[in-house]
């Protein structure tokens, strides 16, 4: 008899996790941010409040956004009134547009992960699902599964209400169930819409101007796997070598949101760009220490980017040359905050550059790098990478 720990074993995958495919998605209606705060003020009947308006576009000039994309636009807007008030109850309205569109763009996102892999769907055990809106039953994994025909019998699980730090997250739990069962190949998918989030502009909620400058929609799936199939022609894109979650020390409050009647509401504290970037150094030196690294422009960098203020702050605190957060400056500027999303975009951003200057490591020519996501809590989530870009 095959002892208990024997059993385990050959349970196991023998190599690390890695990433064998990225898949993106966004809606289609594209806004550029010089010409939002214009429609902004128009569609909710506030461009008598000038004042506010003028502060509104001091915050978008600053944003360092270009552009970002939504699911809903004027006309969703013009015909919900509810939707184009400060808090008058619309819950309802949001949910419907939430449970029709979320697993219909994290689905196309998915679908393109997939397609890249080249492997069928059935090879897919593992399904992680990740948003930060909606409260429908079955919840939106369910839906995806249906829309990608993936078995009746794929693993799934889904993590609501996570917001920013999510991408993290979700590559730490794909890692456990990856590396705990041979052969398993997990599908990940993270949608984020802000049609939980649109409302009027008010003076009494200035936090609630600077989410409607920064926020926007889209989704990102990841194929996650240990042991590639090279007969089968998988590649691992990067290798998760680790992936830790903190709490940031008195940063309770700093960032929240609170989902009621009239939709999500959020505080954004003024020192939450401080805060993740006094921390910062500790979450560095513990991830990369088993690795000898302490050299933090040596690495390859993917930071959430929360804001333009949180970018600015961790590259002084960690003392980076400026080109190391060009990925996450460039997804910030061409997508806005994404939440979840946004480094997935990152990750592929760098792989795409590789490709382009035909490194067979990341586009900076290195090889170990950290994946930051930062969200309510203050909490962080810190993966170490190492690449493992293939090049055609």
């Amino acid at each position: 008899m095959p002892s208990l720990e024997s059993m385990k074993k050959a349970q196991r995958a023998d190599g690390m996790a890695g990433i064998l495919a990225i898949g993106k998605a966004l809606p289609p209606n594209a806004m550029e941010q010089s010409a939002f705060p214009d429609l902004y003020f128009r569609v909710h009947n506030s461009e008598h409040l000038v004042e506010l308006k003028n502060k509104f576009r001091r915050i978008c000039d600053r944003s360092a956004i270009r552009k970002r994309h939504f699911v809903w636009d004027e006309a969703l807007l013009r015909k919900n009134p509810c939707l184009r008030t400060v808090d008058e109850p619309s819950l309802s309205v949001r949910q419907e547009v939430i449970e029709a569109e979320i697993p219909k763009l994290g689905a196309a996102a998915a679908a393109r992960a997939i397609q890249e892999w080249g492997q069928p769907e059935s090879r897919i055990t593992h399904l992680v699902f990740c948003t930060t809106t909606g409260m429908d039953l079955p919840v939106a994994d369910y839906h995806i599964t249906r829309i990608l025909g993936l078995n009746p019998d794929v693993q799934r699980f889904a993590l609501y209400q996570q917001a920013c730090f999510a991408g993290g997250t979700v590559l730490r739990l794909a890692k456990c169930l990856a590396e705990s069962q041979k052969g398993a190949r997990v599908l990940v998918v993270c949608s984020e819409t802000t049609t939980v989030l649109i409302r009027a502009p008010s003076e009494e909620h200035l936090d609630g101007l600077v989410a409607q400058a920064l926020f926007a929609d889209g989704a990102s799936a990841l194929i996650v796997g240990a042991d590639p199939d090279e007969a089968g022609k998988e590649r691992a894109i990067f290798t998760i070598v680790s992936a830790t979650q903190v709490l940031l020390p008195d940063s309770d409050g700093a960032i929240q949101g609170r989902v009621g009647e009239s939709g999500l509401s959020c505080t954004l504290h003024k020192d939450v760009p401080f805060l993740v970037s006094k921390n910062l150094r500790q979450c560095l030196e513990e991830a990369f220490a088993p690795h000898g690294i302490s050299d933090w422009n040596s690495i390859f960098w993917a930071p959430h980017p929360g804001g333009r203020a949180i970018l600015d702050q961790v590259e002084d605190r960690a003392g980076l040359h400026p080109e190391k957060l060009w990925a996450s400056r460039h997804v910030l500027s061409e997508y806005g905050n994404m939440s979840s999303v946004c480094v997935h975009f990152i990750l592929d951003e760098i792989r795409r550059r590789s490709i382009e200057e035909g490194k067979a490591t990341t586009g900076d020519g290195l090889d170990w790098g950290v994946l930051f996501g930062f969200g309510p809590g203050i909490t962080v989530e810190t993966v170490v990478l190492r690449s493992a870009v293939s090049l055609p």
